[in-house]
């Protein structure tokens, strides 16, 4: 009764045993060890004993921490102190401070309990002459014990700072795809085991833009790879498909020996599955934390879906818009997403984080949403405008701005001030406000280069298109006067990117 465990152990055989390790030079005090405690058994695991012989070969195999969790150790060996200059190497080298050391020594007077207990990091103090059962069962016992118990704590401080670091990573995902990902890459380490896991939703009846009620593969693991990336229930492996089917028919996680099921439903009604199998059991306080974890991921799920249908139907406004605008003026069909797609393309070139190419990619097509606000007759002039209507036209820079500017969607904010800076020139010659060099933004300044090569092999109807190599050598002789001269020549160095856009968004 003394020594019993809280815990309702798991078979010996399926689990690991303990690793000791005895180090001595007597070859007799290792026999006996071995013989009197091969049977023991704690925690449903038994043990595995290793020997050295010297303090020396004893450093050789204690190659890094963790790797035992008891030493049985001599105290004089290849020298008088040479156990306990191996007990100062394991704590303060080898920085190992859960290994429990149970000091050994057939001479007691060499190294006294009393200064050794207080000068050096030992766990207990044994004389060689007891190797009895009952004595070396009492020390295995609180040995393991108390290293089983640090163990428990330094997982749980793993799995917490796991659990930060995965909500992180899950947090910083910038679409659905990686989101789900994350989930997985995250969920192994979160536990610290190899595992392989697929990730799976199922939205609700009122989420009609998303097919309702169909379960959607969003994520595996490499495992999995052979699955569609939005493979249907029916379509899954079978243990991960019964998985999830009784997931759903309870409403809630359930776990067999090699792996876990989460579930979750969030307060809109969406359901959010996880599978996880391992290659070893996992310990109660892991599968709480996966769930844990995958209940967290859940709701950023959700938020994370509807922040992209949001960013999607801005993005759908925006073009719908933009090819409203190009449909009353004298620009070829296609335009405004060419535009945007070329200064997209600039901008990663220049190394802008992935967040500020994406919102340019939708923000330049409404360069010049302050046509809006000029007469077909001007728009549509077949030929060059007198400058009355030259003056008028070029007010359309700062409706756009006015038209933009009070929005605070950072998409609308980026597009108003490219409307009213795009055909500001790097010399200080453009307009509305004459700005000059780098005081032009730089989303405007790749606007503007992206709008100048479009227009200039668009056909208008006042005049054919030119040839891409005609628009590129008008911007190698603009370089430094009408354009930034290092993005002209990032544009000079992308004619294979060009060749190929128009290839497959042809101007006519």
């Amino acid at each position: 009764m003394l020594f019993d465990d809280d815990e309702s152990p798991a078979p010996a055989a399926s689990l690991p045993p303990w690793e000791i390790l005895i180090v001595d030079d007597e070859q007799a005090v290792h026999q006996v060890t071995e013989l009197v405690m091969s049977d023991f058994e704690f925690d449903g695991r038994h043990v595995h004993f290793s020997h050295c012989y010297s303090g020396a070969e004893a450093r050789a195999a204690l190659t890094e921490p963790g790797k035992y969790a008891l030493i049985l150790l001599d105290v004089v060996m290849e020298s008088e102190h040479a156990g306990l200059e191996l007990v100062r190497y394991i704590r303060e080298e080898l920085r190992d401070p859960n290994v429990r050391i149970v000091l050994r020594t057939g001479q007691p007077g060499q190294a006294p309990q009393a200064l050794v207990l207080k000068t050096y990091d030992i766990n207990d103090y044994r004389e060689k002459t007891e190797l009895t059962h009952a004595k070396l069962s009492t020390v295995f016992y609180s040995g393991l014990r108390a290293y089983r118990d640090l163990m428990r704590l330094e997982r749980a401080r793993h799995g917490l700072r796991r659990s930060i670091d995965a909500i992180t990573h899950v947090c910083d995902s910038d679409n659905l795809r990686h989101f789900c990902s994350a989930v997985l890459e995250q969920a192994s380490a979160l536990l610290g085991h190899a595992a392989e896991g697929v990730c799976a939703s199922r939205l609700n009846a009122y989420a009609a833009a998303r097919q309702p009620g169909r379960l959607q593969v969003l994520a595996v693991t490499p495992a999995y790879a052979g699955l569609q990336p939005e493979e249907t229930l029916e379509h899954l492996p079978p243990p991960v498909r019964e998985a999830f089917v009784r997931c759903m028919a309870e409403q809630a996680d359930h776990d067999g020996p090699l792996y876990y099921a989460c579930y979750y439903r969030t307060r809109d009604g969406n359901e959010s599955l996880l599978y996880m199998a391992f290659n070893e059991p996992v310990q109660a306080e892991a599968r709480e934390l996966l769930g844990l974890f995958a209940a967290n991921v859940a709701i950023t799920f959700e938020k994370l879906l509807a922040r992209e249908e949001a960013e999607a139907t801005q993005a759908a406004i925006i073009h719908i818009l933009g090819e409203a605008l190009e449909s009353r003026s004298a620009a070829s069909g296609g335009h405004v997403e060419r535009v945007g797609e070329i200064a997209a393309m600039l901008a990663q070139a220049v190394d802008m984080p992935a967040g500020a190419v994406r919102q340019l990619r939708q923000a330049a097509p409404l360069h010049d949403i302050g046509h809006a606000g000029i007469p077909d007759a001007i728009l549509n002039v077949p030929g060059p405008l007198d400058p009355a209507q030259r003056e008028r036209m070029q007010g359309h820079s700062d409706i756009g701005w006015q038209m933009l500017s009070q929005s605070q969607q950072p998409v609308l904010k980026l597009a108003a001030r490219i409307a009213h800076e795009h055909h500001e020139r790097w010399d200080g010659a453009g307009y509305p406000q004459g700005l000059r060099g780098a005081d032009i933004s730089l989303a405007a300044r790749i606007t503007a280069l992206a709008d100048f090569v479009d227009a200039m092999v668009s056909p208008r109807c006042y005049r054919p298109p030119h040839t891409l190599q005609h628009a590129l050598d008008e911007v190698r002789q603009g370089s430094g006067s009408r354009f930034d001269p290092a993005l002209a020549s990032v544009l000079l160095q992308n004619t294979d990117y060009l060749q190929e856009l128009y290839r497959r968004h042809p101007t006519h």
